[in-house]
């Protein structure tokens, strides 16, 4: 069922970059409403993943306007938007491999902390209850992606499907109001992806809103409640899952004939 809310809270309007003759996005505007799963789907080289560059402020775009939670955001550092509440996975697992399971989600925690360096080093009272916290915060998230008795072990250790989770687990240690998933069911086999669909799901019972940059179109269409398709970074298409499967244009550009959906 397509989410319909008066105010969204993802406003994309106009969005432009350029890395030199190469429009990577152009002049791409949609929406994603309070609790719902956006998908941005496309072939290789459309400009998802530049998108969720600009929208996570490692990028700033030419022009256009970024509004989250009515405010705009484009051009302002990545700290402070991930500090505004908006959480990202990588196309590429991106953990400290040196790291326990535990302590990589600790770290995406640590964004909410008020301790600093020197405080932490200083071992204060305060900073030592925060530090409680903080590993309490982490537990509860291993615990959502079932990873709660890996918490001990090495994260370099971990398959690709469990290390998806851990990162996933990570993000969600910064409570977002927005998380992007980049391409997480990439390299996932038939169980894992049924066990990641299940996740996503249940993140979006609990009132999470998720933009969704995925090539397994089984699972996308499942999720989602609206695609927004993009094809050399131009905008061809937003709608609902059904609609997109019968877009002309998309099935030209993406989803080929053969697609059934």
């Amino acid at each position: 069922m397509k989410v319909t809310l008066s105010e969204p809270l993802l406003n994309l309007q106009e969005v432009s970059l350029a890395f030199g003759g190469l429009q990577a996005v152009e002049q791409v505007s949609f929406e994603v409403a309070k609790g719902a799963i956006k998908a941005v789907i496309g072939p290789n080289g459309a400009g998802k993943t530049t998108l969720f560059t600009l929208v996570t402020g490692f990028l700033a775009p030419q022009r256009g306007r970024i509004i989250f939670q009515g405010a705009a955001i484009q051009g302002r550092p990545a700290h402070r938007i991930a500090w505004q509440g908006i959480a990202r996975t990588f196309q590429l697992v991106q953990l400290f491999d040196h790291m326990t399971v535990l302590e990589n989600v600790m770290v995406g925690r640590h964004r909410l902390s008020r301790s600093g360096l020197l405080a932490g080093a200083l071992q204060f009272p305060w900073t030592r209850t925060e530090e409680k916290v903080i590993r309490s915060k982490a537990m509860e998230a291993l615990e959502f992606v079932g990873l709660e008795n890996r918490a001990g072990q090495p994260a370099a250790i971990l398959p690709l499907g469990l290390k998806r989770m851990l990162e996933i687990a990570r993000a969600l240690a910064s409570a977002p109001t927005l998380l992007l998933l980049d391409e997480p069911a990439s390299g996932l086999d038939a169980v894992e992806t049924e066990r990641l669909k299940d996740l996503i799901l249940a993140l979006k019972n609990q009132g999470l809103t998720l933009l969704l940059v995925e090539h397994d179109m089984g699972l996308t269409m499942e999720v989602a409640d609206d695609i927004a398709v993009l094809n050399y970074g131009k905008l061809i298409a937003d709608g609902p899952p059904r609609a997109i499967q019968k877009n002309p244009e998309v099935i030209a550009a993406y989803l080929g004939t053969d697609w059934q959906g």
